[in-house]
């Protein structure tokens, strides 16, 4: 087997970012880097969905207003709603905010291009399908966590072709590419991991790695993970990064500004082994696209 680290160093300053994105570009293109995305991608363009966890809880509290001292928070939220108005009621909330299609950016197009092994794509949007539909391929596949409500048997995942028709996990393993959804996404079917309680289960088993797919798991096995996007400064979303990311090869690289990085942030990235290049994600968005 053979295995693919980064050719970076550990810490990229901000003026060493330009040269540091080229590697990152070529490291790409030859298929060696896991992209792990984030809401934060459509963050500079004119958007109609939130692209932030309290973004969303705030939308999720102007359809169904909840309780002031967890309107910022959304599992609590979505958990006050899903209690008091039923989860058909949360599920029907989230599908509107979403419903509108987000226009892919360049770097998902560049990336659907690519055959990249695994991507992994953490918000409810469905942009990289988009892109990867766009861009006339159907060698690859969706897999999306699911949430247990109303379920009776133990399930965490399904798994969809590239026309959006579920299939059985097990295709999965052919697939040339895998868009991994953690948390579920819009299309093709609305399913939305989001309240406290559609991760109870969840978190009790990641540590144990139970709820992340078998071939997730072994494709990761051999690459580092590009973050781009993504923000960790919620406990939930360091949780998922770091058991996502285990037992890879290491060598991670995460793109962001160093002075906007909360401090839980900072020491997240530290303790995981997360090298940071310092850059604006649009200027990184550009550099890695460009021609």
């Amino acid at each position: 087997m053979t295995v693919h680290a980064p050719i970076l160093t550990p810490a990229v300053p901000a003026e060493a970012a330009l040269a540091a994105l080229a590697a990152v570009k070529r490291e790409l293109a030859a298929g060696h880097v896991i992209p792990y995305l984030g809401p934060e991608l459509f963050a500079q363009g004119n958007v109609s969905i939130p692209t932030t966890p309290e973004a969303l809880a705030l939308a999720l509290h102007a359809k169904a207003p909840v309780s002031g001292r967890i309107r910022g928070n959304l599992w609590a939220a979505a958990q006050f709603i899903e209690s008091r108005r039923h989860r058909k009621t949360l599920t029907a909330l989230m599908s509107e905010i979403f419903r509108a299609p987000m226009a892919p950016t360049a770097l998902h197009h560049s990336l659907a291009g690519q055959r990249l092994p695994l991507i992994v794509d953490t918000w409810y949007d469905g942009a990289m399908r988009t892109a990867l539909q766009e861009s006339g391929r159907t060698d690859w596949g969706e897999i999306q966590g699911v949430t247990r409500a109303g379920e009776f048997r133990e399930i965490w995942t399904r798994a969809y072709d590239s026309s959006g028709a579920q299939v059985d996990l097990a295709a999965a393993a052919a697939w040339t590419t895998i868009l991994y959804k953690p948390h579920g996404a819009i299309t093709p079917a609305a399913n939305f991991l989001v309240s406290d309680s559609d991760y109870v289960e969840v978190l009790t088993e990641i540590d144990i790695q139970t709820p992340i797919p078998d071939v997730v798991k072994e494709r990761r096995r051999q690459y580092a993970f590009l973050f781009i996007g993504a923000r960790f400064h919620d406990q939930m979303l360091r949780i998922f990064a770091r058991q996502i990311a285990k037992r890879s090869v290491g060598g991670h690289l995460a793109i962001a500004e160093r002075a906007l990085l909360t401090r839980n942030e900072a020491r997240f990235l530290d303790e995981a082994g997360i090298g940071l290049i310092d850059c604006p994600v649009a200027a990184a968005v550009e550099a890695l696209t460009a021609a």
